[in-house]
């Protein structure tokens, strides 16, 4: 791994990170935001945890039925437990989770790490997918508000425009397209060919598994449900507060899709630009900057340390379990 890799991949998002949380925590009042920690009802946030927890274990139920559509018949806890433990590792090193969640799964159930590797890219393109429907949802029934954060911040909206129509992407995509082209249809007998090609095929057969699967309608359903819990959380969180409780839903719809496409750039489990996000929200619909910032705090901080213990509990759970199914085999067992 070359050294600017490196740099990329692990010094960037921390120092994002830290750049953000300094620049948001240099213009917030402390004082205020200790006074909002002690009004907070955490019974309500202990509520959101819960539906947290349950959205980890519904993505999980979600991969299993792709896995089982190539042949990878992997138990329902060991699945639980690498989403658990994918958004640990996370917190530490951002997408690195989704590495060790498909070589946990893989090497568990002797399977190719690609295939699995496959049905995780898919797994993660579901998501990606609904928050853009969601973020088209939104914009019509609260046009006023992305039109102020447009307003307020036109780089960003400069910098997608400029994206879409610079020549070097569709050049890139173009090169891209034929590489792919060539690397399936030339007659060679190259042996890192024929292992890049095997590799692409297997990941391929793990992305596309999707679209042959049986059990699609429970597939979406259970995308429903992730992604319900998701905003629920959030949404339950409003009413852990005095200022947010009386907001509604198109505020907290507004705060969870923007949220929601923070968690696209590098950070430690998205500390710094889901605080922002948050911020910016729920300021749009009148909440002060101190307020914002104790909401976001707060929730934040719930959440993560949540899924510290979750993390925690699956490393355990791991470690115990000793089994390793026969490859091919059905395994239905949930705690076995």
């Amino acid at each position: 791994m070359s050294r600017l890799t490196t740099i990329m991949k692990y010094v960037l998002p921390v120092a994002l990170s830290l750049a953000l949380c300094y620049y948001l925590y240099t213009k917030i009042d402390i004082g205020a935001i200790k006074q909002e920690f002690w009004n907070c009802n955490f019974w309500v946030i202990g509520i959101t945890l819960v539906v947290a927890m349950f959205s980890h274990i519904f993505r999980a139920m979600r991969w299993r039925i792709q896995l089982d559509a190539l042949g990878i018949h992997a138990p329902l806890a060991p699945l639980v437990w690498s989403i658990f433990g994918t958004y640990a590792v996370n917190l530490l090193i951002p997408r690195l989770g989704e590495l060790w969640r498909t070589g946990y799964i893989a090497k568990r159930q002797d399977a190719q790490f690609t295939t699995v590797f496959g049905s995780m890219v898919c797994d993660r393109l579901a998501d990606t997918v609904t928050v853009l429907l969601l973020t088209v949802f939104t914009f019509f029934i609260a046009r006023g508000a992305f039109m102020t954060f447009a307003a307020q911040y036109p780089q960003i909206y400069e910098g997608i425009l400029g994206m879409v129509n610079s020549p070097w992407v569709w050049i890139a995509a173009a090169v891209c397209i034929a590489l792919v082209v060539w690397l399936f249809t030339s007659k060679t007998q190259n042996a890192l060919v024929l292992k890049v090609r095997g590799a692409v095929r297997n990941l391929w057969n793990g992305f596309a598994v999707v679209a042959t699967m049986p059990h699609k309608g429970k597939w979406l359903l259970l995308t429903a449900a992730v992604w319900g819990c998701y905003f629920s959380q959030l949404y339950l969180a409003f009413f852990a507060f005095s200022f947010t409780e009386d907001l509604g839903v198109v505020c907290a719809l507004v705060a969870f899709v923007l949220s929601s496409i923070s968690m696209g750039i590098p950070s430690n489990g998205g500390l710094g630009p889901w605080h922002l996000a948050i911020i910016f929200a729920l300021g749009i619909y009148g909440v002060g900057m101190n307020q914002g910032a104790a909401f976001a705090m707060i929730v934040w901080g719930s959440q993560n340390f949540f899924i510290v213990l979750l993390g925690l509990y699956a490393f355990v759970s791991i470690m115990l379990d000793k089994r390793r199914p026969v490859k091919g085999t059905v395994d239905s067992g949930y705690g076995k």
